[in-house]
């Protein structure tokens, strides 16, 4: 009969062989071999095996400064070298793997994890997204930037403008000014923005905390966490009249005078059902949607069977923006 049933209920052939300092190997083998009275095998230490002593000597020699980004055989040639033997190459990785230290044994700097931000606005002036752009000077690389703060609902530009760097107390006085513009109170505005330097700073962390206003961030490098700025650059640079090269700040300026009330007043943006930023933001959507359903109503009443499904109805914007939507929500997500 064996020294361990092979098949007790009660204790793993594991647990059982490491209590006795048994290897399993050697109890498997001994099963193979149909043995019903050898005892196992307790292999005694070698008499020329490291003492604890001098085990940790090498561990500790291992993780040396000098030492801890170099593999076992690195060491093992520098200590010769140096007139110096420890163990050999082999023993080295026993005591590393024994210890769990087959791996960087330095501290390895963790990459931070940044929330993905979940931003929502169900009316205007509630969350605003800023950004800067540059838009190209005279030669080759100069310069004008252009900032530009956007209400994520409305679409509106409540904000911009063009100087001649980047900057945290330009982008400041912006911020302050478009606020001052909008009425805005403590605690009503989220303010997101990408990891610029600008967007960063302490100026503008600061003025935020100040006026009540929170402040959110995109991840690093990934841009559609701030869709609605990328978008509105994105419909100002494929304007016709947008010039491969501005001649001077000045005429950047004019460019933008013409194009931002365009932008809110007149264009039709698809993102707010065709209506334009001003009249979502203002809160002139009903009067408009009347004249739309009314032109359809009257153009159904003439030909009806133009319209195979169902009589014509006007759409509304959304009522609900979002900025990464959950997934488990009920959301329209608008791009």
């Amino acid at each position: 009969m064996s020294l361990i049933e092979p098949h007790s209920h009660q204790t793993g052939i594991l647990p059982l062989c490491e209590a006795l300092e048994i290897p399993r190997a050697s109890f498997y083998r001994q099963q193979a071999r149909g043995s019903s009275t050898a005892p196992l095998v307790i292999r005694p230490r070698p008499e020329h095996s490291l003492s604890d002593a001098e085990q940790q000597q090498v561990l500790a020699t291992l993780h040396e400064p000098r030492f801890v980004d170099l593999a076992p055989s690195q060491v093992y040639a520098q200590l010769l070298e140096q007139g110096q033997y420890l163990c050999s190459i082999r023993t080295m990785y026993r005591l590393l793997a024994a210890n769990n230290e087959v791996r960087e044994r330095r501290a390895v700097a963790s990459h931070v994890v940044y929330t993905k931000p979940e931003l929502l606005a169900t009316r205007p002036n509630e969350v605003w997204s800023w950004d800067i752009t540059k838009l190209k000077g005279p030669v080759k690389w100069t310069y004008y930037y252009l900032y530009v703060i956007l209400d994520i609902f409305s679409r509106y530009v409540v904000g911009w403008m063009i100087a001649d760097r980047e900057s945290s107390s330009l982008a400041k006085r912006l911020i302050t000014e478009s606020c001052v513009k909008q009425n805005i109170v403590e605690d009503q505005l989220t303010l997101h923005a990408d990891r610029g330097s600008s967007m960063k700073s302490k100026v503008v962390a600061q003025l935020l905390s100040d006026l009540g206003i929170t402040k959110t961030h995109s991840r690093p490098h990934v841009s559609n966490d701030n869709p609605f700025s990328e978008s509105q650059f994105k419909t100002m640079k494929y304007r016709p009249e947008f010039p491969n090269r501005f001649g001077c700040i000045q005429d950047a300026r004019a460019f933008g005078c013409g194009f931002f009330p365009w932008y809110n007043e007149a264009h039709r943006h698809s993102g707010v059902a065709l209506y334009t930023p001003s009249d979502v933001h203002y809160g002139r959507v009903q009067e408009v949607h009347r004249h739309r359903q009314a032109a359809l109503d009257a153009a159904y009443q003439r030909h009806p069977n133009r319209f195979v499904r169902k009589p014509p109805e006007a759409a509304l914007p959304p009522q609900a923006v979002w900025i990464n939507p959950p997934k488990n929500s009920e959301k329209q997500v608008i791009h």
